[in-house]
Protein backbone atom coordinates (compact mmCIF):
# COMPACT_ATOMS: atom_id res chain seq x y z
CA UNK A 1 0.00 0.00 0.00
CA UNK A 2 2.72 2.21 1.15
CA UNK A 3 4.45 1.94 -1.92
CA UNK A 4 1.41 2.49 -4.21
CA UNK A 5 0.10 5.57 -2.45
CA UNK A 6 4.23 7.01 -2.28
CA UNK A 7 4.57 6.49 -6.10
CA UNK A 8 1.40 9.25 -6.86
CA UNK A 9 3.46 11.86 -4.85
CA UNK A 10 5.32 12.57 -8.16
CA UNK A 11 5.93 15.89 -9.13
CA UNK A 12 4.99 16.90 -5.71
CA UNK A 13 8.61 15.41 -4.03
CA UNK A 14 10.29 19.27 -3.23
CA UNK A 15 7.08 19.96 -1.53
CA UNK A 16 7.40 17.05 0.31
CA UNK A 17 10.86 17.39 1.28
CA UNK A 18 10.85 20.66 1.76
CA UNK A 19 8.15 20.34 3.87
CA UNK A 20 9.57 18.86 7.23
CA UNK A 21 12.99 20.98 6.83
CA UNK A 22 11.10 23.88 7.20
CA UNK A 23 8.94 22.69 10.13
CA UNK A 24 11.86 21.51 11.51
CA UNK A 25 13.45 24.84 11.86
CA UNK A 26 10.40 26.08 13.41
CA UNK A 27 10.81 23.31 16.30
CA UNK A 28 14.46 24.51 16.41
CA UNK A 29 14.05 28.46 17.16
CA UNK A 30 11.04 27.80 19.28
CA UNK A 31 13.24 25.41 21.44
CA UNK A 32 14.98 28.49 21.73
CA UNK A 33 13.09 30.71 22.94
CA UNK A 34 12.24 29.84 26.77
CA UNK A 35 16.03 29.34 26.64
CA UNK A 36 16.91 32.93 25.71
CA UNK A 37 13.70 33.69 27.91
CA UNK A 38 15.20 32.55 31.29
CA UNK A 39 18.48 33.70 30.40
CA UNK A 40 16.76 37.41 30.09
CA UNK A 41 15.30 36.35 33.95
CA UNK A 42 18.23 35.20 35.50
CA UNK A 43 21.06 36.89 33.81
CA UNK A 44 19.07 40.38 32.96
CA UNK A 45 16.30 40.43 35.89
CA UNK A 46 17.57 38.89 38.28
CA UNK A 47 21.20 40.05 38.52
CA UNK A 48 22.29 43.01 40.74
CA UNK A 49 21.34 46.60 39.47
CA UNK A 50 19.91 44.38 36.39
CA UNK A 51 21.94 44.24 33.18
CA UNK A 52 20.07 46.00 30.28
CA UNK A 53 22.32 45.13 27.85
CA UNK A 54 21.87 41.74 27.87
CA UNK A 55 18.46 41.78 28.25
CA UNK A 56 18.00 43.95 24.81
CA UNK A 57 20.77 41.32 23.36
CA UNK A 58 18.20 38.06 24.26
CA UNK A 59 15.54 40.60 23.32
CA UNK A 60 16.44 40.98 20.12
CA UNK A 61 17.12 37.03 19.70
CA UNK A 62 14.50 36.28 20.76
CA UNK A 63 12.46 38.50 18.14
CA UNK A 64 14.44 37.66 15.54
CA UNK A 65 14.26 33.77 16.52
CA UNK A 66 10.28 34.30 16.30
CA UNK A 67 9.88 36.40 13.06
CA UNK A 68 12.57 33.53 11.78
CA UNK A 69 10.19 30.74 12.89
CA UNK A 70 6.86 32.40 12.02
CA UNK A 71 8.16 32.24 8.36
CA UNK A 72 9.61 28.88 8.61
CA UNK A 73 5.59 27.78 9.40
CA UNK A 74 3.94 29.77 7.07
CA UNK A 75 6.07 27.90 4.25
CA UNK A 76 5.81 24.54 6.27
CA UNK A 77 1.81 25.09 5.75
CA UNK A 78 2.40 26.08 1.97
CA UNK A 79 4.30 23.54 1.13
CA UNK A 80 2.75 20.93 3.29
CA UNK A 81 -0.81 22.06 1.99
CA UNK A 82 0.55 22.02 -1.77
CA UNK A 83 2.02 18.30 -1.40
CA UNK A 84 -1.18 17.22 -0.02
CA UNK A 85 -3.58 18.22 -2.35
CA UNK A 86 -0.87 17.41 -4.98
CA UNK A 87 -1.29 13.49 -3.55
CA UNK A 88 -4.88 14.01 -3.74
CA UNK A 89 -5.21 15.17 -7.08
CA UNK A 90 -2.74 12.28 -8.56
CA UNK A 91 -4.48 9.59 -6.24
CA UNK A 92 -8.08 10.29 -7.99
CA UNK A 93 -6.75 10.72 -11.10
CA UNK A 94 -4.72 7.27 -10.72
CA UNK A 95 -7.79 5.43 -10.02
CA UNK A 96 -9.76 6.76 -12.39
CA UNK A 97 -7.44 6.34 -15.38
CA UNK A 98 -6.72 2.67 -14.15
CA UNK A 99 -10.92 2.29 -13.93
CA UNK A 100 -11.10 3.38 -17.66
CA UNK A 101 -9.09 0.29 -18.47
CA UNK A 102 -11.43 -1.98 -16.36
CA UNK A 103 -13.03 -4.86 -18.43
CA UNK A 104 -16.45 -5.83 -17.27
CA UNK A 105 -15.37 -8.50 -15.13
CA UNK A 106 -13.39 -6.05 -12.74
CA UNK A 107 -16.02 -3.57 -13.06
CA UNK A 108 -18.51 -5.98 -11.89
CA UNK A 109 -16.05 -6.63 -8.50
CA UNK A 110 -16.81 -3.36 -7.29
CA UNK A 111 -20.15 -1.03 -6.17
CA UNK A 112 -20.73 2.33 -7.96
CA UNK A 113 -20.96 3.81 -4.85
CA UNK A 114 -17.88 1.96 -3.62
CA UNK A 115 -15.94 3.90 -6.41
CA UNK A 116 -16.68 6.94 -5.48
CA UNK A 117 -16.68 6.83 -1.86
CA UNK A 118 -12.81 5.87 -2.68
CA UNK A 119 -12.50 8.88 -5.38
CA UNK A 120 -13.91 11.24 -2.65
CA UNK A 121 -13.96 10.22 1.43
CA UNK A 122 -11.27 7.87 1.27
CA UNK A 123 -8.58 10.43 -1.18
CA UNK A 124 -9.84 12.90 1.56
CA UNK A 125 -8.42 11.25 4.25
CA UNK A 126 -5.29 10.05 2.69
CA UNK A 127 -4.99 13.67 1.75
CA UNK A 128 -5.23 15.14 5.57
CA UNK A 129 -2.85 11.71 7.17
CA UNK A 130 -0.47 12.87 4.60
CA UNK A 131 -0.61 16.57 5.37
CA UNK A 132 -0.40 15.85 9.05
CA UNK A 133 2.60 13.17 8.74
CA UNK A 134 4.62 16.10 6.57
CA UNK A 135 4.04 18.77 9.52
CA UNK A 136 3.02 17.52 12.58
CA UNK A 137 5.13 14.20 12.32
CA UNK A 138 7.91 16.46 12.02
CA UNK A 139 6.74 18.94 14.33
CA UNK A 140 5.64 16.85 17.05
CA UNK A 141 8.93 14.64 17.58
CA UNK A 142 11.59 16.86 16.77
CA UNK A 143 9.80 19.10 19.40
CA UNK A 144 9.44 16.29 22.15
CA UNK A 145 13.44 15.74 21.29
CA UNK A 146 14.84 19.24 21.30
CA UNK A 147 12.37 19.88 24.45
CA UNK A 148 14.06 16.96 26.23
CA UNK A 149 17.33 16.86 25.59
CA UNK A 150 16.69 21.10 26.69
CA UNK A 151 15.46 20.00 29.73
CA UNK A 152 17.73 17.47 30.94
CA UNK A 153 20.99 19.73 30.08
CA UNK A 154 18.43 22.71 32.55
CA UNK A 155 17.75 19.91 35.17
CA UNK A 156 18.08 15.30 34.61
CA UNK A 157 16.09 15.37 37.75
CA UNK A 158 13.37 17.23 36.93
CA UNK A 159 13.21 15.98 33.06
CA UNK A 160 12.70 12.57 34.45
CA UNK A 161 9.50 13.51 35.48
CA UNK A 162 9.20 14.25 31.50
CA UNK A 163 10.37 11.01 30.61
CA UNK A 164 8.17 8.89 32.76
CA UNK A 165 5.06 10.66 31.65
CA UNK A 166 6.14 9.99 27.91
CA UNK A 167 6.28 6.48 28.22
CA UNK A 168 3.44 6.00 30.22
CA UNK A 169 1.42 8.57 27.91
CA UNK A 170 2.93 6.67 24.94
CA UNK A 171 1.33 3.49 25.88
CA UNK A 172 -2.57 4.90 26.39
CA UNK A 173 -2.37 6.62 23.40
CA UNK A 174 -1.28 3.02 21.74
CA UNK A 175 -3.82 1.51 23.33
CA UNK A 176 -6.55 4.12 22.57
CA UNK A 177 -5.43 4.16 18.75
CA UNK A 178 -5.67 0.64 18.86
CA UNK A 179 -9.08 -0.18 19.97
CA UNK A 180 -10.52 3.00 17.20
CA UNK A 181 -8.37 1.80 13.88
CA UNK A 182 -10.36 -1.66 14.06
CA UNK A 183 -13.92 0.31 14.43
CA UNK A 184 -12.75 2.51 11.25
CA UNK A 185 -12.10 -0.20 9.10
CA UNK A 186 -15.77 -1.49 9.88
CA UNK A 187 -17.11 2.25 9.19
CA UNK A 188 -16.01 2.95 5.38
CA UNK A 189 -17.67 -0.40 4.15
CA UNK A 190 -20.99 0.82 5.66
CA UNK A 191 -20.29 4.39 3.77
CA UNK A 192 -20.11 2.39 0.59
CA UNK A 193 -23.32 0.57 1.85
CA UNK A 194 -24.85 4.48 2.39
CA UNK A 195 -23.69 5.93 -0.40
CA UNK A 196 -24.91 2.98 -2.62
CA UNK A 197 -28.43 3.69 -0.88
CA UNK A 198 -28.58 7.05 -1.99
CA UNK A 199 -27.47 6.89 -5.69
CA UNK A 200 -30.23 4.30 -6.33
CA UNK A 201 -32.58 6.25 -4.96
CA UNK A 202 -31.73 10.31 -6.65
CA UNK A 203 -31.01 8.35 -9.86
CA UNK A 204 -34.65 5.97 -9.53
CA UNK A 205 -36.54 9.19 -7.99
CA UNK A 206 -39.03 8.58 -10.70
CA UNK A 207 -39.59 5.47 -10.16
CA UNK A 208 -39.66 6.40 -6.18
CA UNK A 209 -42.40 8.72 -6.40
CA UNK A 210 -44.55 6.78 -8.80
CA UNK A 211 -45.00 4.31 -6.57
CA UNK A 212 -44.94 6.31 -3.70
CA UNK A 213 -42.30 4.62 -2.28
CA UNK A 214 -40.67 7.81 -0.18
CA UNK A 215 -41.35 6.61 3.09
CA UNK A 216 -39.84 3.48 2.30
CA UNK A 217 -36.58 4.93 0.82
CA UNK A 218 -36.30 7.75 4.45
CA UNK A 219 -36.33 4.45 6.82
CA UNK A 220 -33.89 2.28 4.32
CA UNK A 221 -31.21 5.78 4.28
CA UNK A 222 -32.14 6.36 7.87
CA UNK A 223 -30.98 2.65 8.94
CA UNK A 224 -27.99 3.00 6.25
CA UNK A 225 -27.47 6.22 8.70
CA UNK A 226 -27.66 4.76 11.50
CA UNK A 227 -25.24 2.25 10.72
CA UNK A 228 -22.34 4.46 10.12
CA UNK A 229 -23.32 7.05 13.26
CA UNK A 230 -22.98 3.47 15.55
CA UNK A 231 -20.10 2.56 14.46
CA UNK A 232 -18.25 5.89 14.01
CA UNK A 233 -19.33 6.64 17.67
CA UNK A 234 -17.98 3.97 18.83
CA UNK A 235 -14.42 4.82 17.59
CA UNK A 236 -15.48 8.27 18.75
CA UNK A 237 -16.12 6.57 22.34
CA UNK A 238 -12.31 5.26 22.13
CA UNK A 239 -11.08 8.19 20.89
CA UNK A 240 -12.46 10.70 23.97
CA UNK A 241 -10.00 9.18 26.50
CA UNK A 242 -7.28 11.24 24.58
CA UNK A 243 -8.12 14.52 25.65
CA UNK A 244 -8.63 13.68 29.59
CA UNK A 245 -5.73 11.12 29.64
CA UNK A 246 -3.59 13.98 28.17
CA UNK A 247 -4.98 16.60 30.29
CA UNK A 248 -4.35 14.43 33.61
CA UNK A 249 -0.86 13.86 32.78
CA UNK A 250 -0.32 17.60 31.89
CA UNK A 251 -1.67 18.63 35.08
CA UNK A 252 0.30 15.99 37.14
CA UNK A 253 3.56 17.36 35.45
CA UNK A 254 3.21 20.75 36.16
CA UNK A 255 2.18 20.09 39.90
CA UNK A 256 5.21 17.66 40.03
CA UNK A 257 7.83 20.31 38.45
CA UNK A 258 6.54 23.46 40.79
CA UNK A 259 6.50 21.35 43.74
CA UNK A 260 10.35 20.02 43.00
CA UNK A 261 11.06 22.66 41.27
CA UNK A 262 9.67 25.30 44.25
CA UNK A 263 12.26 23.16 46.72
CA UNK A 264 15.55 23.27 44.27
CA UNK A 265 14.91 27.34 44.55
CA UNK A 266 14.61 27.56 47.94
CA UNK A 267 17.87 25.29 48.25
CA UNK A 268 19.32 27.69 45.76
CA UNK A 269 19.56 24.47 43.19
CA UNK A 270 17.37 25.89 40.53
CA UNK A 271 16.96 29.83 39.45
CA UNK A 272 13.78 30.88 39.00
CA UNK A 273 14.27 31.31 35.02
CA UNK A 274 15.20 27.69 35.34
CA UNK A 275 11.88 26.75 36.06
CA UNK A 276 9.97 28.65 34.17
CA UNK A 277 11.57 27.47 31.32
CA UNK A 278 11.26 23.40 32.27
CA UNK A 279 7.79 24.64 32.81
CA UNK A 280 7.68 25.83 28.95
CA UNK A 281 9.05 22.58 27.73
CA UNK A 282 6.91 20.36 29.54
CA UNK A 283 3.81 22.32 28.00
CA UNK A 284 5.88 21.21 24.75
CA UNK A 285 6.56 18.10 25.42
CA UNK A 286 2.99 17.42 26.35
CA UNK A 287 1.50 19.56 22.92
CA UNK A 288 3.81 17.48 21.00
CA UNK A 289 2.68 14.31 22.49
CA UNK A 290 -0.74 15.49 22.08
CA UNK A 291 -0.26 16.43 18.25
CA UNK A 292 1.56 12.67 17.46
CA UNK A 293 -1.88 11.28 19.56
CA UNK A 294 -3.68 13.14 16.23
CA UNK A 295 -1.70 12.16 13.70
CA UNK A 296 -2.21 8.69 14.51
CA UNK A 297 -5.80 9.08 14.88
CA UNK A 298 -6.21 10.40 11.25
CA UNK A 299 -3.61 7.77 10.24
CA UNK A 300 -5.24 5.17 11.77
CA UNK A 301 -8.28 6.22 10.00
CA UNK A 302 -6.17 6.86 6.53
CA UNK A 303 -4.88 3.33 6.48
CA UNK A 304 -8.00 1.51 5.86
CA UNK A 305 -8.46 4.12 3.03
CA UNK A 306 -4.83 3.84 1.71
CA UNK A 307 -5.78 -0.19 1.77
CA UNK A 308 -9.00 0.80 -0.50
CA UNK A 309 -7.61 3.31 -2.74
CA UNK A 310 -4.22 0.91 -3.52
CA UNK A 311 -6.85 -1.77 -4.04
CA UNK A 312 -8.40 0.22 -7.34
CA UNK A 313 -4.71 1.57 -8.74
CA UNK A 314 -3.21 -2.35 -8.10
CA UNK A 315 -6.39 -4.20 -10.03
CA UNK A 316 -5.19 -5.47 -13.42
CA UNK A 317 -7.51 -5.28 -15.93
CA UNK A 318 -8.46 -8.73 -16.67
CA UNK A 319 -7.93 -8.43 -20.73
CA UNK A 320 -4.72 -7.05 -21.73
CA UNK A 321 -3.85 -6.35 -25.19
CA UNK A 322 -1.12 -8.92 -26.81
CA UNK A 323 2.55 -8.35 -27.18
CA UNK A 324 2.34 -7.85 -31.01
CA UNK A 325 -1.59 -6.38 -31.33
CA UNK A 326 -3.24 -6.52 -34.58
CA UNK A 327 -4.51 -2.92 -35.34
CA UNK A 328 -6.11 -3.65 -38.64
CA UNK A 329 -10.16 -5.00 -38.62
CA UNK A 330 -10.29 -6.39 -42.05
CA UNK A 331 -13.94 -6.74 -42.29
CA UNK A 332 -17.01 -7.80 -40.48
CA UNK A 333 -16.91 -11.01 -40.89
CA UNK A 334 -17.34 -13.09 -37.23
CA UNK A 335 -17.65 -16.26 -36.62
CA UNK A 336 -17.58 -17.79 -32.95
CA UNK A 337 -15.73 -21.74 -33.10
CA UNK A 338 -16.82 -24.45 -30.17
CA UNK A 339 -17.24 -21.28 -27.66
CA UNK A 340 -18.02 -21.57 -24.24
CA UNK A 341 -18.70 -18.70 -21.73
CA UNK A 342 -19.19 -18.01 -17.52
CA UNK A 343 -19.10 -15.39 -15.59
CA UNK A 344 -16.58 -15.49 -13.34
CA UNK A 345 -18.57 -15.09 -10.21
CA UNK A 346 -21.22 -17.20 -10.84
CA UNK A 347 -20.97 -21.12 -10.19
CA UNK A 348 -22.87 -23.44 -12.45
CA UNK A 349 -23.68 -24.36 -15.83
CA UNK A 350 -21.66 -22.07 -18.22
CA UNK A 351 -23.76 -18.82 -19.48
CA UNK A 352 -23.04 -20.08 -23.01
CA UNK A 353 -22.70 -23.76 -24.16
CA UNK A 354 -20.65 -24.52 -27.30
CA UNK A 355 -21.24 -22.07 -29.68
CA UNK A 356 -20.70 -22.44 -33.19
CA UNK A 357 -21.40 -19.90 -35.60
CA UNK A 358 -20.35 -18.52 -39.66
CA UNK A 359 -21.67 -14.50 -40.26
CA UNK A 360 -20.51 -13.26 -43.34
CA UNK A 361 -19.39 -9.54 -43.34
CA UNK A 362 -22.48 -7.22 -44.57
CA UNK A 363 -25.25 -9.59 -43.21
CA UNK A 364 -27.92 -8.54 -41.14
CA UNK A 365 -28.29 -11.37 -38.39
CA UNK A 366 -31.04 -11.17 -36.27
CA UNK A 367 -30.99 -12.68 -32.42
CA UNK A 368 -34.21 -13.84 -31.03
CA UNK A 369 -34.62 -15.05 -27.35
CA UNK A 370 -36.23 -15.36 -24.01
CA UNK A 371 -35.06 -13.60 -20.97
CA UNK A 372 -31.79 -14.79 -19.88
CA UNK A 373 -30.94 -16.74 -22.63
CA UNK A 374 -27.58 -15.19 -23.04
CA UNK A 375 -28.37 -12.68 -26.26
CA UNK A 376 -26.10 -10.06 -24.69
CA UNK A 377 -23.57 -12.41 -23.38
CA UNK A 378 -23.14 -13.62 -27.28
CA UNK A 379 -22.54 -10.24 -28.82
CA UNK A 380 -20.36 -8.71 -25.85
CA UNK A 381 -17.53 -11.59 -26.72
CA UNK A 382 -17.40 -9.79 -30.13
CA UNK A 383 -15.97 -6.58 -28.91
CA UNK A 384 -14.04 -8.66 -26.13
CA UNK A 385 -15.76 -7.13 -23.37
CA UNK A 386 -15.71 -10.20 -21.63
CA UNK A 387 -13.07 -13.35 -22.57
CA UNK A 388 -14.21 -16.69 -23.80
CA UNK A 389 -13.33 -19.64 -21.29
CA UNK A 390 -13.04 -22.33 -24.20
CA UNK A 391 -13.14 -22.28 -27.99
CA UNK A 392 -12.20 -18.58 -30.02
CA UNK A 393 -14.47 -15.75 -31.44
CA UNK A 394 -13.15 -14.39 -34.57
CA UNK A 395 -13.87 -11.09 -36.17
CA UNK A 396 -12.21 -10.17 -39.88
CA UNK A 397 -10.71 -14.08 -39.95
CA UNK A 398 -8.66 -13.63 -36.45
CA UNK A 399 -8.94 -13.89 -32.90
CA UNK A 400 -10.08 -11.24 -31.25
CA UNK A 401 -7.52 -11.94 -28.58
CA UNK A 402 -5.25 -10.64 -31.04
CA UNK A 403 -6.29 -7.33 -31.72
CA UNK A 404 -5.08 -3.96 -30.25
CA UNK A 405 -8.52 -3.72 -28.13
CA UNK A 406 -9.06 -0.13 -28.89
CA UNK A 407 -8.66 -0.44 -32.55
CA UNK A 408 -11.47 -4.20 -32.54
CA UNK A 409 -13.92 -1.83 -30.52
CA UNK A 410 -13.78 1.07 -32.60
CA UNK A 411 -14.90 -1.21 -35.47
CA UNK A 412 -17.80 -2.83 -33.12
CA UNK A 413 -20.24 -0.37 -32.28
CA UNK A 414 -22.82 -1.26 -29.67
CA UNK A 415 -25.85 0.13 -28.73
CA UNK A 416 -26.19 -1.18 -25.31
CA UNK A 417 -29.53 -2.66 -23.76
CA UNK A 418 -29.75 0.14 -21.47
CA UNK A 419 -28.94 3.51 -23.17
CA UNK A 420 -26.78 6.15 -21.74
CA UNK A 421 -26.29 10.04 -22.78
CA UNK A 422 -24.50 12.19 -20.93
CA UNK A 423 -24.63 15.63 -20.00
CA UNK A 424 -23.95 17.75 -22.72
CA UNK A 425 -25.72 19.34 -26.04
CA UNK A 426 -26.95 16.79 -28.35
CA UNK A 427 -23.69 16.90 -30.59
CA UNK A 428 -21.66 16.82 -27.92
CA UNK A 429 -23.25 13.31 -27.44
CA UNK A 430 -23.56 12.56 -30.75
CA UNK A 431 -19.79 13.21 -31.02
CA UNK A 432 -19.06 10.06 -28.65
CA UNK A 433 -19.15 8.18 -31.68
CA UNK A 434 -16.50 9.96 -33.16
CA UNK A 435 -15.29 13.48 -31.76
CA UNK A 436 -14.07 14.70 -35.24
CA UNK A 437 -17.12 14.55 -36.52
CA UNK A 438 -18.95 17.69 -38.62
CA UNK A 439 -22.36 19.04 -37.64
CA UNK A 440 -23.54 17.38 -41.14
CA UNK A 441 -22.22 13.98 -40.09
CA UNK A 442 -24.15 14.15 -36.97
CA UNK A 443 -27.37 15.23 -38.48
CA UNK A 444 -27.11 12.36 -41.25
CA UNK A 445 -26.57 9.63 -38.85
CA UNK A 446 -29.46 11.29 -36.94
CA UNK A 447 -31.73 11.06 -39.92
CA UNK A 448 -30.82 7.50 -40.43
CA UNK A 449 -31.55 6.36 -36.79
CA UNK A 450 -34.94 8.90 -37.34
CA UNK A 451 -33.58 11.14 -34.21
CA UNK A 452 -34.20 14.25 -36.51
CA UNK A 453 -37.63 14.27 -36.19
CA UNK A 454 -37.72 14.79 -32.79
CA UNK A 455 -34.72 17.32 -32.42
CA UNK A 456 -35.74 19.35 -35.15
CA UNK A 457 -38.35 20.14 -33.26
CA UNK A 458 -36.68 20.99 -30.34
CA UNK A 459 -36.15 24.94 -29.33
CA UNK A 460 -32.18 24.65 -29.80
CA UNK A 461 -32.29 21.86 -32.10
CA UNK A 462 -28.95 20.27 -32.16
CA UNK A 463 -27.45 22.52 -29.40
CA UNK A 464 -30.43 21.22 -26.98
CA UNK A 465 -28.93 20.53 -23.27
CA UNK A 466 -29.50 16.61 -22.33
CA UNK A 467 -29.26 16.59 -18.58
CA UNK A 468 -27.38 14.35 -16.91
CA UNK A 469 -28.26 10.19 -18.17
CA UNK A 470 -30.39 12.04 -20.25
CA UNK A 471 -33.49 12.28 -18.32
CA UNK A 472 -35.03 15.17 -20.23
CA UNK A 473 -35.60 12.68 -23.54
CA UNK A 474 -37.71 9.90 -23.59
CA UNK A 475 -36.29 6.37 -24.06
CA UNK A 476 -37.35 6.01 -27.41
CA UNK A 477 -35.60 9.72 -28.31
CA UNK A 478 -32.58 8.21 -26.38
CA UNK A 479 -32.15 4.91 -28.05
CA UNK A 480 -32.51 6.50 -31.27
CA UNK A 481 -29.74 9.04 -30.05
CA UNK A 482 -27.46 6.24 -28.90
CA UNK A 483 -28.34 4.53 -32.32
CA UNK A 484 -27.42 7.89 -34.39
CA UNK A 485 -24.03 7.69 -32.29
CA UNK A 486 -23.07 4.17 -33.25
CA UNK A 487 -23.41 5.49 -36.63
CA UNK A 488 -21.16 7.97 -36.14
CA UNK A 489 -18.14 5.68 -35.77
CA UNK A 490 -19.26 4.27 -39.47
CA UNK A 491 -18.09 0.60 -37.65
CA UNK A 492 -17.91 -2.86 -40.00
CA UNK A 493 -20.05 -4.19 -37.18
CA UNK A 494 -23.04 -2.69 -36.05
CA UNK A 495 -24.87 -4.25 -32.67
CA UNK A 496 -28.01 -3.08 -31.15
CA UNK A 497 -28.69 -4.79 -28.06
CA UNK A 498 -32.88 -4.33 -28.12
CA UNK A 499 -32.25 -1.27 -28.74
CA UNK A 500 -35.49 -0.02 -30.73
CA UNK A 501 -37.63 -1.64 -27.86
CA UNK A 502 -38.43 1.30 -27.03
CA UNK A 503 -39.67 3.34 -30.44
CA UNK A 504 -42.76 2.43 -32.13
CA UNK A 505 -43.38 -0.81 -34.89
CA UNK A 506 -43.23 1.87 -38.08
CA UNK A 507 -40.09 3.96 -36.39
CA UNK A 508 -38.20 0.91 -36.01
CA UNK A 509 -39.20 -0.38 -39.67
CA UNK A 510 -37.62 2.83 -41.00
CA UNK A 511 -34.37 2.92 -38.90
CA UNK A 512 -34.06 -1.22 -40.67
CA UNK A 513 -34.70 0.02 -43.98
CA UNK A 514 -31.51 2.71 -43.69
CA UNK A 515 -29.48 0.69 -42.07
CA UNK A 516 -29.66 -1.76 -45.40
CA UNK A 517 -29.43 1.17 -47.68
CA UNK A 518 -27.40 3.20 -46.40
CA UNK A 519 -24.68 0.24 -44.46
CA UNK A 520 -24.80 -2.53 -46.53
CA UNK A 521 -21.01 -3.14 -45.84
CA UNK A 522 -21.77 -3.12 -41.91
CA UNK A 523 -22.46 -6.14 -40.61
CA UNK A 524 -25.67 -5.44 -38.46
CA UNK A 525 -26.56 -7.98 -35.66
CA UNK A 526 -30.00 -6.95 -34.21
CA UNK A 527 -31.02 -8.14 -30.95
CA UNK A 528 -34.83 -8.14 -30.54
CA UNK A 529 -37.86 -9.47 -28.10
CA UNK A 530 -40.53 -8.60 -31.55
CA UNK A 531 -40.24 -11.19 -34.48
CA UNK A 532 -41.30 -8.42 -36.37
CA UNK A 533 -37.80 -6.08 -35.53
CA UNK A 534 -35.96 -9.31 -37.26
CA UNK A 535 -37.70 -11.31 -39.79
CA UNK A 536 -36.39 -9.11 -42.47
CA UNK A 537 -32.66 -10.56 -41.44
CA UNK A 538 -30.92 -12.19 -43.78
CA UNK A 539 -30.30 -14.76 -41.24
CA UNK A 540 -31.32 -14.92 -37.37
CA UNK A 541 -30.55 -16.86 -34.30
CA UNK A 542 -32.83 -18.45 -31.91
CA UNK A 543 -31.20 -18.29 -28.42
CA UNK A 544 -32.09 -20.89 -25.75
CA UNK A 545 -30.61 -21.28 -22.17
CA UNK A 546 -27.31 -20.45 -23.90
CA UNK A 547 -27.49 -22.59 -26.80
CA UNK A 548 -28.38 -21.40 -30.57
CA UNK A 549 -31.54 -23.47 -30.97
CA UNK A 550 -32.12 -22.48 -34.86
CA UNK A 551 -30.31 -20.65 -37.43
CA UNK A 552 -31.51 -19.50 -40.40
CA UNK A 553 -33.84 -17.11 -42.06
CA UNK A 554 -37.07 -16.19 -41.26
CA UNK A 555 -39.19 -18.70 -43.37
CA UNK A 556 -36.39 -21.72 -42.98
CA UNK A 557 -37.14 -21.16 -39.02
CA UNK A 558 -40.94 -20.92 -39.33
CA UNK A 559 -41.12 -24.39 -41.42
CA UNK A 560 -37.90 -26.41 -39.38
CA UNK A 561 -37.73 -24.45 -35.45
CA UNK A 562 -40.82 -25.10 -33.53
CA UNK A 563 -39.47 -22.37 -30.52
CA UNK A 564 -39.48 -20.26 -33.46
CA UNK A 565 -42.74 -20.82 -34.95
CA UNK A 566 -44.65 -21.13 -31.93
CA UNK A 567 -43.01 -17.87 -30.75
CA UNK A 568 -43.92 -16.31 -34.45
CA UNK A 569 -47.74 -17.25 -33.63
CA UNK A 570 -47.83 -15.88 -30.36
CA UNK A 571 -46.98 -12.72 -31.64
CA UNK A 572 -48.88 -12.77 -34.60
CA UNK A 573 -52.02 -13.73 -32.54
CA UNK A 574 -51.31 -12.79 -28.76
CA UNK A 575 -49.55 -10.09 -26.62
CA UNK A 576 -46.02 -10.25 -28.97
CA UNK A 577 -44.04 -11.13 -25.86
CA UNK A 578 -41.34 -13.59 -26.67
CA UNK A 579 -41.48 -15.36 -23.44
CA UNK A 580 -44.85 -15.40 -23.18
CA UNK A 581 -44.38 -17.61 -26.45
CA UNK A 582 -41.61 -19.62 -24.91
CA UNK A 583 -43.92 -20.37 -21.89
CA UNK A 584 -46.53 -21.39 -24.03
CA UNK A 585 -44.28 -23.37 -25.70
Amino acid sequence: MLKTLGAQVKEFKKSSILTPVFMFLEVILETMIPWMMASIIDNGINVEGGNMKHICIMGACMTGAAIVGLYAGIMGGKYGANASAGLAKNLRAAMYENIQKYSFSNIDKYSTAGLITRLTTDVTNVQNAYQMILRMCTRAPSSLICAMVMAFYINAKIASIYLIAVILLGLVLFMIIKGATKYFNVGFKKYDSLNASVQENVSAIRVVKAYVREDYENEKFTKESKAVAKIFSKAENVLAWNAPSMQFTVYACILGISWIGANMIVSDTLTTGELMSLLTYCMNILMSLMMLSMVFVMVSMSIASGERIAEVINEKSDLQNPENPEYVVKSGSIEFKNVNFSYKDKAGEPVLKNINLSIQPGETIGIIGGTGSAKTSLVNLISRLYDVQNGAVLVGGKDVREYDMEALRNQVAVVLQKNTLFSGTILENLRWGNKEASEEECKRACELACADEFIERMPNKYNTYIEQGGSNVSGGQKQRLCIARALLKKPKILILDDSTSAVDMATDAKIRKAFAEEIPDTTKLIIAQRISSVQNSDRIIVMNEGEIAGFGTHEELLAGNEIYREVYQSQTGGSGDFDEGKEEA
